[in-house]
């Protein structure tokens, strides 16, 4: 068996995920299902862990959901972080760029290559390309960095003028300072379905719901505030695969 929650994991949040966890065990083995007694963490904590035959619980993002695991997994919910300017259970992609750059709009940063942390990324690639798209913009592919840290990082350093983080991301990086001082918010872009929770395929999806939904409710007032959780929601899985897919950073690396 196993179980991860590592997408929102930065400094500090590893306890508070970790008493999230314990009372959602508890709250399955209560319906029945087994569980593992801790988290996984590291790289197997994200596609080992989502393509896992016994997967009970993690949280992947809205691309590999939509492009590779639709059919191969079970929808659990949507945490809901009650983010500005997003229904429930959604976010959306923040442009940034440094605070020491000329205070361009986006649409004055057209042609500048995007830092982005990877291909297959839906607030860190496909949004704000559709975004850039939907306006007559072009961002070519810049640098990919591995991680959104990691492009505030880029961007703050030099080593790019532009990046797109994801809006809770961005949210948990600005309490923490670090590179953010550097950064400001240029852009937002329209809101999508937020990062999914999900299972292995034959989960019993209802009492996995009502287990996740049970320990956001009993989870202290200090955790809830780490994490940002509001909740958890239902989202249609049509709703994921109707979001835009943009060409990959390997057909969108020359300016034009």
């Amino acid at each position: 068996m196993i179980a991860s929650l590592a997408m929102y994991e930065l400094a500090g949040m590893a306890p508070a995920n970790d008493r999230l966890w314990a009372l959602i065990r508890d709250g399955l083995r209560s319906h029945g299902i087994a569980a593992p007694a801790a988290l996984t963490r590291g790289e197997d904590a994200y596609w080992p862990a989502w393509t896992a035959p016994d997967l009970v619980l993690s949280q992947t993002c809205g691309f590999p959901y939509r492009a590779r695991l639709h059919d191969k997994v079970a929808l659990i919910g949507t945490p809901d972080y009650g983010l500005p300017g997003c229904p429930p259970g959604h976010y959306c992609s923040v442009f940034v760029a440094r605070r020491d750059d000329p205070r361009r709009t986006l649409a004055e940063f057209d042609g500048t290559a995007l830092a982005y942390n990877e291909p297959m990324s839906q607030s860190g690639w496909a949004a704000p390309q559709t975004h850039a798209s939907s306006l007559g913009l072009h961002f070519p592919a810049g640098l990919q960095t591995g991680g959104h840290r990691l492009s505030a990082a880029a961007v703050a350093s030099g080593q790019a003028d532009l990046a797109a983080l994801d809006a809770l991301t961005w949210a948990l990086l600005c309490e923490r300072g670090g590179d953010t001082v550097a950064l400001r918010e240029v852009a937002r872009t329209a809101p999508t379905p937020g990062l999914p929770l999900i299972a292995a395929e034959g989960a019993d999806v209802e009492a996995t719901f009502a287990a996740v939904a049970d320990a956001n409710a009993a989870l202290s007032p200090d955790d809830r505030e780490t994490l940002h959780l509001k909740g958890i929601v239902r989202i249609a899985p049509a709703a994921y695969r109707a979001v835009p897919t943009p060409p990959p950073p390997a057909q969108n690396d020359d300016a034009t």
